[in-house]
């Protein structure tokens, strides 16, 4: 039983370093998809494009 509270003991300490790396990874992907999405909004619709647009009225 002793090898396996040492075993599970390691496992829980390894657990806290991989979620936190997944966490900062999530926030970094987070980040970047507010980044572009910000960037999307933000740009100018093409004039003919709203030429096109505006032949639907």
């Amino acid at each position: 039983m002793g090898v396996q509270a040492l075993t599970s003991d390691k496992q829980a300490s390894e657990k806290p370093k991989k979620g936190a790396a997944a966490q900062s990874k999530n926030r970094d992907m987070g980040s970047a998809l507010r980044s572009v999405y910000n960037k999307t909004v933000e740009e100018a619709v093409p004039d003919d494009l709203l030429s096109l647009l505006g032949k639907l009225d």
